[in-house]
């Protein structure tokens, strides 16, 4: 096995009469290195995508919601008590959720109004530090504050300390007939979290969000925080056969289907897709080899006639494009890791030397180019291109392998 080996590193090292062979050679190891490189980069941004539209989602979104098919939750504070006795439960706060109009300045929006308890919050929603002005603190029971989203503040053009009307669909009787519910409340806090939840979530006390809703004493719910969210699932199957069927759990997973699968099969997709530029690569290896057989059959046929095997000579050009499919994929393995890690500041850098914006926050979630490397992706995208490359060395050595030496050597 050592000759094949010596062989075949002779051949990737020597120079060759045909330069156009090298100049394919060259061309096939580039083309690996660049497919390679771009594949991994590529599968970082979307792990990074992945990673920050988890986190943002879910520093509005608790890992499991328990709700009422009713008119809410009467004993709450009993089921609270249940529920953080419950594995792998850390936090339980309730929530009051309804929806309104809110409007200030001539100019109105639609909310999903949520009434939380500050302090309970705390240890289910990480809402806190999502803060850009004002305290999640500041929304004290009957003083009727309000916290909006970025994107929802600045529609309406107000500010911490700003006073806006409430408008909620519970009609209430007057002298007149039936209204809405109107109630004037007091900006003390505005978050950024993301585009959905900046522009449609607005927070307020649980006490006064009860009133506004005509829910006193119940909530709609409550949230728990696990203290791993991908348990969710199983937590929820233990939850339900314990509920009454007035009652109903679901996890974070469940709120959002459609968005995390969407994800997995862009990544998915994308790997299949990227993998072609290095299959175009692959392809020009092969080839290189044919042509290389062809150039070497002199050569193949006096290491014949010295008594090499056909799986020797099978050998040697697998070696050989195997170094040449290696070279290419370890460059592209240093390149796309190095990119990969260094992506966000050099679109930042693209971005403020061209004076564009890539991805605005008013379509996305996030208005940055996100990466995290996973070493499980380069580890597959490695393994594919050796694959690759080792089935392409296939015919050509096969080839080189069915050689004649008499054949040959008559017109030598």
């Amino acid at each position: 096995m050592q000759l094949p080996i010596r062989l075949g590193l002779r051949y990737t090292r020597a120079k060759r009469k045909n330069h156009f062979i090298s100049f394919i050679s060259l061309v096939s190891t580039i083309g690996i290195a660049l497919g390679v490189a771009v594949l991994i980069t590529v599968l970082s941004v979307m792990n990074g995508f992945d990673e920050q539209i988890k986190t943002r989602i879910l520093s509005m979104v608790p890992h499991v919601t328990v709700s009422s098919y009713g008119e809410g939750i009467s004993d709450w504070l009993l089921w609270r008590q249940r529920l953080i006795k419950l594995k792998h439960v850390k936090g339980v706060a309730p929530v009051v959720n309804g929806q309104g109009m809110l409007s200030a300045n001539g100019s109105n929006g639609f909310a999903i109004i949520q009434g939380i308890d500050p302090e309970l919050e705390k240890t289910v929603l990480p809402l806190a530090s999502k803060m850009v002005a004002g305290r999640l603190s500041g929304l004290k029971a009957g003083h009727y504050g309000i916290v909006l989203g970025q994107n929802m503040a600045a529609n309406l053009g107000v500010d911490l300390g700003s006073k806006l009307l409430v408008v909620v669909p519970s009609a209430s009787l007057s002298p007149v007939g039936f209204l809405p519910r109107l109630k004037q409340v007091t900006v003390v806090g505005i978050f950024h979290v993301g585009y959905q939840f900046d522009s449609s979530y607005a927070l307020m006390n649980i006490n006064d969000a009860a009133r506004v809703f005509n829910m006193p004493g119940k909530v709609s719910g409550l949230q728990l925080r696990l203290d791993n969210l991908y348990l969710a699932p199983q937590v929820v199957s233990a939850l339900t056969k314990s509920l009454p069927l007035s009652m109903t759990a679901m996890d974070w997973t469940a709120q959002n289907p459609n968005l995390f699968q969407a994800l997995k099969m862009e990544k998915t997709m994308m790997f299949f897709i990227l993998l072609l530029i290095i299959a175009v690569a692959v392809f020009n290896m092969l080839s290189t080899l044919v042509m290389l057989v062809t150039d070497k059959q002199g050569d193949i046929a006096i290491l014949r006639t010295m008594g090499m095997s056909s799986a020797g000579i099978i050998n040697t050009f697998i070696v050989q494009g195997m170094i040449t499919g290696g070279m290419g994929i370890i460059l592209g393995v240093i390149g796309g890791v190095a990119l990969a890690f260094n992506v966000t500041e050099i679109v930042n850098f693209i971005q403020n030397l061209f004076h564009v914006q890539f991805l605005s926050s008013s379509v996305y979630y996030i208005d940055f180019v996100p990466s995290k490397v996973e070493w499980t992706d380069v580890v597959h995208i490695t393994l594919a291109a050796l694959l690759m490359s080792f089935i392409a060395t296939l015919y050509p050595a096969w080839r080189a392998s069915r050689i004649q030496p008499a054949e040959v050597l008559r017109y030598e």
